[in-house]
């Protein structure tokens, strides 16, 4: 089926042609693209057939009164002896699930396998029919996307073979962002095959190119922790009941059940209309403005030629726009200094009017001015909420717990709103900010520090081309009351946001083989570090604890503050210190120093050095 519009591609195979998006073309050649002719999988220095997989029987178990789907050969059949053990619920990163894909890095193992996508995808499927409860005439679907990772096209054809081994029909979108697979479960358009009924994103956000990685979605929004685990336990049933006929008749399912899908043609068209509608409808709003955008070499280059060109906006200078898994150039991560540095020297080389960089799946960003004065963590928040607010004055904005205290003066005294300082990890923000509405207060804008941030008027969806389209917004709406000086209007709306002289964050490691844990958890070593440090706080009168807190401990002091935490999934006590001075801060850090130095499992060097400058 010929491409029209953007509109279905083609209706073919994933296994057996190789990814056709201009972008990705190169990246696959160089990987090898190899046409599943046979599917070979490497296990152990060895080749075993990837023989064909389909009718992976689904059976409906009763397990809490609950059906679950899972996939199993027939009784008579023989398990595949080659498939490695595997840990299933190790894979879980919070919401998200993250591994290693791709083999040759020193003391990281395979653990993201074919075998290991394929189970993973079809509980998901299993998952979605329970979630859905849809009755057995009725074809669900589920969008793949991926980034521009080495391992996206092999992962992306496994994940379609469980998902066809299901009964489900595939749509395969190539390369595509996080929040376009969100937003492809919303949009009513048939020609694209949507909305779709559940979503798949095949990433590892800004981790090194051997991971990688899913997120899900349905129309409610990304799955939860609960939900991936559920999925995980599901997974590894259907992964310890492959066998060699179930592969096979997997294989041949899939060839009819995959259409291809350029959906982030919409997905883009929908972001130029937005800017539009934000100027009065003006063809080209951003006519004359010189706007550089830094992909680095992930899945953000549509945003110069597909947002901001058709916009009016001049994007020569440009860089790092092709998709490459390697990542050669920068990490893509708008948290990253490089990263930060690669874009603010773009837009000083090329006297361009705004920067804008996406990390690898453009579900976060962050932005520069024509001056190089840096829109990332606090200031970008600042800078959001400054918007938000001019929109729904009062608003409630909830932030991750490492946002500053200058923040907290800016959002409150200057724009007349209130700071919500929640806990770290993305979702836990979101899902708050979705909780405070649900009980009467109103919460406009979510956001943390790494650059994920969602609005209300979004789906909650933390979308990082959205979050620049709201700074578009305000540069087209300037533009069209008669307002000039470029981005100036944007440094403007942050002139008040006190910062901090010195801001640093250290990692204080647990040492899980200590003595000192007698055996315990890292968990529970962790939360005495942090209850022996609010005794000794509650003890030293020029140091005050916040009265309202909800992650770790934070103390105000010497102008400044700190937070000492516990990480959300590693033996780590994260400990950001914020204060006017390095005197001062140095004066925060011998606080801690002096509460934790008696925990002998707890590496506290890095504190120690920063307090002995």
């Amino acid at each position: 089926m010929a491409v029209m519009m953007g509109k279905i591609v083609q209706n073919l195979p994933s296994a057996h042609s190789c990814q056709q998006n201009r972008q990705f073309c190169t990246l696959y050649q160089r990987e090898g693209c190899v046409q599943y002719k046979h599917n070979l999988l490497l296990f152990q220095g060895r080749k075993l057939p990837w023989t064909r997989i389909s009718t992976m029987h689904l059976r409906n178990v009763s397990n809490n009164k609950q059906r679950l789907v899972y996939c199993n050969a027939s009784l008579s059949a023989t398990a595949v002896p080659s498939l490695e053990k595997v840990d299933f619920l190790k894979l879980q990163n919070g919401s998200d699930i993250r591994g290693v894909a791709v083999d040759g890095v020193a003391g990281e193992p395979l653990n993201l396998t074919e075998p290991v996508t394929q189970a993973i995808a079809a509980a998901f499927a299993g998952w979605l029919l329970d979630k859905k409860k849809a009755d057995s005439s009725k074809h669900l679907k589920i969008s793949i996307g991926h980034d521009s990772r080495i391992s996206a096209q092999k992962l992306q054809d496994a994940a379609s073979r469980g998902i066809a081994s299901v009964g489900f029909d595939v749509v395969q979108y190539g390369l595509a962002s996080t929040p376009a697979m969100f937003n492809s479960t919303l949009t009513k358009n048939e020609d694209f095959l949507c909305p779709v009924d559940g979503a798949i994103m095949i990433t590892a956000s800004h981790l090194p190119y051997n991971r990688n990685g899913f997120k899900f979605f349905t129309n409610e929004g990304g799955l939860g922790k609960p939900d991936i685990k559920d999925i995980l336990d599901r997974a590894a049933n259907i992964y310890n009941g492959f066998t060699p006929e179930s592969l096979e008749e997997a294989e041949r399912k899939v060839s009819s059940s995959i259409t291809k899908v350029d959906y982030m043609a919409i997905y883009a068209s929908n972001l130029v209309t937005a800017v539009r509608k934000a100027s009065g409808n003006i063809e080209k709003p951003l006519e004359g403005f010189h706007i550089v955008v830094d992909a680095g070499n992930g899945a953000g280059g549509f945003f110069a030629g597909n947002v901001l060109e058709p916009l009016g906006a001049i994007t020569t200078g440009s860089q790092f726009l092709e998709p490459d898994g390697l990542f050669p150039n920068h990490i893509p991560n708008p948290e990253d200094k490089a990263a930060m540095k690669a874009i603010t020297q773009a837009v000083l080389d090329n006297k361009a009017d705004l920067g804008i960089i996406f990390d690898t799946d453009v579900d976060r960003s962050a932005a520069v001015d024509s001056t190089g004065r840096e829109f990332n963590r606090n200031r970008l928040i600042a800078l959001m909420s400054a918007i938000v607010l001019e929109e729904h004055p009062g608003t409630t904005i909830v932030t991750d717990s490492v946002t500053s205290d200058g923040l907290t003066v800016f959002i409150e005294k200057k724009l007349g709103g209130k700071h919500h300082r929640f806990k770290r990890g993305y979702k836990n923000v979101i899902d708050e900010g979705i909780r405070l509405n649900s009980v009467g207060e109103e919460s406009h804008l979510a956001i943390e520090t790494s650059g994920h941030g969602a609005l209300k008027e979004n789906h909650w969806l933390d979308d990082g081309a959205y979050l620049m389209v709201k700074l578009l917004n305000k540069l087209a709406s300037a533009r069209a009351s008669g307002q000039t000086g470029g981005s100036k209007v944007l440094t403007d709306l942050v002139e008040e946001l006190q910062e901090p002289g010195v801001a640093v964050e250290l990692r204080l490691k647990i040492d899980q083989n200590h003595a000192d844990l007698k055996g315990g958890s890292f968990q529970d070593y962790g939360n005495a570090v942090l209850k022996h440090l609010t005794n000794k706080i509650e003890s030293d009168p020029k140091l005050e604890k916040a009265p309202v807190n909800h992650e770790g401990v934070r103390v105000s002091g010497y102008g400044g503050w700190f937070l000492l935490r516990l990480s959300l999934h590693d033996p780590v006590l994260p400990l950001n210190i914020e204060a006017p001075s390095n005197e001062d801060a140095i004066k925060l850090g011998l606080a801690v120093v002096a509460a934790v130095n008696e925990f002998s499992g707890l590496d506290i060097s890095a504190l120690t050095k920063f307090v002995q400058k």
